[in-house]
């Protein structure tokens, strides 16, 4: 039994560090679709052009990572993104004017959390049978309501305001 189940660990292990190894390489090109922004309360989209081009930096580490929103490129952010670590799962998004945002590789996705601005916003990026799917939530950066007794068997529970939430499936355009 041990046996089995290490062998399933070095297997599962070899698929994730195989799928880390892919990214961003796989991921290279440019891609677009629309992305549709949910806002709490309303089942209607707001429905914003978006390009995302992921091309080899001028190092061995680093990759233009550039977002575009709106016609006519309206809303144009040249970032740059690195490797931090030698196994691919420390990554950072350097918007190249002094904020640098930490990202994660989890599982198959490059997940990330920031707080800007009294809302702490969660993405992700994700390959999905050859698109790219992203994500993004926003939520108030302190809590609404604290529950809990505070002891062992009961301990504090911070819920927080949720404000909205953006997906745009990305299609490879080059």
């Amino acid at each position: 039994m041990q046996v089995r189940f290490f062998f399933f660990l070095l297997l599962f292990s070899s698929k994730l560090l195989a799928q880390q190894n892919d990214f961003p390489s796989k991921w290279e090109g440019e891609w677009q679709g629309t992305l549709q922004w949910f806002k709490t309360g309303s089942d209607t989209a707001i429905n914003v052009e978006m390009k995302l081009n992921i091309q080899k930096g001028d190092s061995a580490d680093s990759w233009n990572w550039q977002l575009i929103y709106g016609q006519n490129n309206a809303d144009n952010r040249p970032y740059k993104l690195i490797q931090k670590d030698k196994q691919g799962t420390h990554w950072v998004i350097d918007e190249r004017n002094g904020i640098v945002l930490d990202q994660y590789w989890v599982g198959d996705k490059l997940c990330g959390a920031f707080t800007v601005m009294n809302s702490t916003i969660i993405n992700n990026y994700r390959m999905e049978e050859g698109h790219i799917i992203v994500e993004f939530y926003s939520i108030g950066s302190k809590p609404i309501t604290t529950t809990g007794k505070g002891d062992d068997d009961v301990p504090y529970v911070n819920s927080y305001w949720v404000g909205s939430y953006q997906k745009a499936v990305l299609s490879r355009v080059k």
